[in-house]
């Protein structure tokens, strides 16, 4: 794929930075694609086939590639810029943010899919979730925030003692500099998230881009109007939202009653 995508991008007479800066995603990300060391996402491919009018050959091509891992090429490009983002926001309303997940709580979520993983299938998906949380320790890791609706942290999934060590961990997070945890709690007469979760994310480019997932894929969002919406939501959300304190109290509160 990288090989046919250098051919088509010198024969419509583009260099790596040029055809980079049509998208959002730059010169670095072309050429780790053509040195096959990142993959060529659906969307992009289609993207591409537009601009280079390659008549929808990167796509087929693409197409008939054969999926080598258990994760779906509509969450690669998602994966790969959280590992590179400077800031990350996150909207949960359906289950703890992955990254702020215990390994018990991921277990569970993944044993809660429809139709179901097998478990050799399960204990891979909760590695890769585990692994994706290294960000938050990196030496310099991104500034983050969470906006966690208070619904996800009544759910008791997985059973009580997951339920337990996923507060315990919540709680720790709470504490940590860089990172900032707020609750959404019940009984409000405003929502500002009930279109269902996402992600903002900021590149080291200081570009920005937003992710949301559906029960049929993915989508990164990286038209300006799009991402002005939804930050316009997230906003919001962290004003109706209980402030750090307040979250901090709640969730020693959850910890006591559990």
């Amino acid at each position: 794929m990288g090989a046919l995508l250098a051919l088509y991008r010198q024969s419509a007479g583009h260099t790596q930075k040029s055809l980079g800066e049509r998208f959002v995603i730059g010169e670095q990300q072309i050429a780790s694609i053509e040195q096959g060391r990142r993959p060529l996402k659906p969307d992009l491919a289609e993207q591409l086939d537009d601009l280079l009018d390659t008549k929808g050959a990167l796509s087929v091509a693409l197409s008939r590639m054969p999926e080598v891992d258990l994760v779906p090429l509509w969450a690669e490009e998602y994966l790969d810029r959280e590992r590179e983002a400077i800031a990350i926001s996150v909207y949960g309303s359906l289950a703890v943010p992955g990254q702020l997940q215990t390994e018990a709580y991921a277990r569970a979520v993944f044993r809660s899919r429809v139709p179901v993983y097998d478990e050799e299938e399960i204990e891979q998906l909760v590695a890769s979730r585990m692994q994706r949380q290294d960000i938050l320790r990196r030496k310099v890791p991104p500034t983050t925030s969470f906006v966690v609706w208070e619904a996800v942290l009544r759910d008791r999934l997985g059973g009580r003692d997951v339920y337990v060590e996923q507060l315990r961990k919540l709680r720790e997070y709470a504490d940590v500099p860089g990172i900032t945890v707020q609750v959404l709690p019940l009984g409000r007469t405003s929502h500002a998230g009930l279109d269902g979760p996402f992600v903002l994310l900021e590149t080291p480019e200081h570009q920005r881009v937003a992710y949301m997932e559906t029960h049929r894929g993915s989508q990164l969002i990286a038209d300006p109007d799009g991402v002005g919406i939804l930050t316009q939501k997230y906003a919001m959300l962290r004003t109706q939202a209980l402030n750090t304190e307040d979250t901090r109290d709640l969730l020693d509160r959850l910890r006591g009653e559990a």
